[in-house]
């Protein structure tokens, strides 16, 4: 499969609207862009795609990476930076199935494949089906399971994809603190590519209301708050679940210009090849190696 990495930031995304922060200015002059989360999964194999996650920022996406329009999507919950590119799907697409969990959410009373039928019941052209998570559904030729993860006040789901010609595998947190229950671990586990997310480095949780939680044998947070890992949560749940490769998506601007472009984090734009050998990266690296301690 091959794998893109269309949006890699969070909510506002860097360089953020507005801000002339060090790190929004760095990416502004490296020409970097962290959009909106959202990944592409090609199954060149049948010639199908899948997109996790529909970005806000969809049109500018899709104009500027060398991907195909999706043959279906899934969507992993109901914030804005992951649903409300869905309406896009209006005269781009004919047909567009949209796959989602089917377990109602006592915040909302309905589960996040109820949330995207009420909410876009005026795209005629969207059909959504419901995914029981810990189960795994065969969509383009692939086979995909929601994991339930943790990121109050919401329910929320990380997703195992695998090639079941070659065992491939492709992990993806989802919007998560590093309190993944251990079912949802055990799915995750032995991926050839981890898509971490790691909105900051634990140094900025002293700027959190909450602090940091999750402390790790240091007393570093692997937590931000209560809803997003740090840098070393990531890091960490990577090393347990015995990654091979690993990337860092949903980062903030918050980053400090000094750590902001270096290895592990992500940018938009990468492009991963796996085939169950191993993971070959197929664009050209934009962000520098260096230090990943917090």
């Amino acid at each position: 499969m091959r794998v893109t990495l269309l949006g890699t930031g969070d909510t506002t995304g860097t360089p953020t609207v507005g801000c002339d922060c060090a790190t929004c200015v760095a990416a502004r002059a490296r020409g970097i862009e962290r959009s909106r989360f959202s990944v592409h999964i090609e199954n060149e194999r049948t010639d199908e795609s899948i997109l996790v996650d529909l970005s806000p920022d969809f049109r500018q996406q899709f104009l500027s990476q060398a991907v195909p329009l999706p043959d279906a999507a899934v969507v992993t919950h109901i914030h804005f930076d992951h649903l409300d590119g869905l309406g896009n799907a209006y005269r781009v697409f004919d047909e567009l199935p949209v796959y989602a969990a089917n377990e109602v959410d006592p915040k909302t009373g309905e589960s996040v494949a109820e949330t995207i039928r009420r909410k876009y019941e005026y795209l005629d052209r969207v059909s959504v089906f419901d995914m029981t998570p810990l189960a795994s559904v065969e969509i383009c030729g692939l086979e995909l399971t929601l994991v339930p993860v943790e990121h109050p006040p919401l329910l929320c789901f990380g997703l195992v994809v695998v090639d079941p010609e070659t065992g491939a595998q492709l992990s993806l947190s989802g919007d998560t603190s590093y309190d993944i229950p251990a079912d949802s671990r055990e799915q995750l586990s032995g991926p050839d590519l981890f898509l971490a997310d790691a909105i900051v480095s634990a140094a900025l949780c002293d700027h959190h209301p909450l602090g940091g939680s999750h402390h790790d044998a240091d007393g570093v947070p692997r937590s931000f708050g209560t809803k997003h890992m740090t840098r070393k949560g990531a890091l960490a749940l990577a090393d347990e679940l015995e990654a091979d490769v690993t990337r860092l998506v949903h980062t903030a601007h918050y980053y400090p210009a000094d750590e902001a472009f270096e290895e592990p984090l992500a940018v938009d734009g990468e492009q991963y090849r796996l085939d169950g050998t191993g993971v070959t990266r197929l664009d050209t690296a934009t962000t520098e190696s260096g230090p990943t301690t917090d």
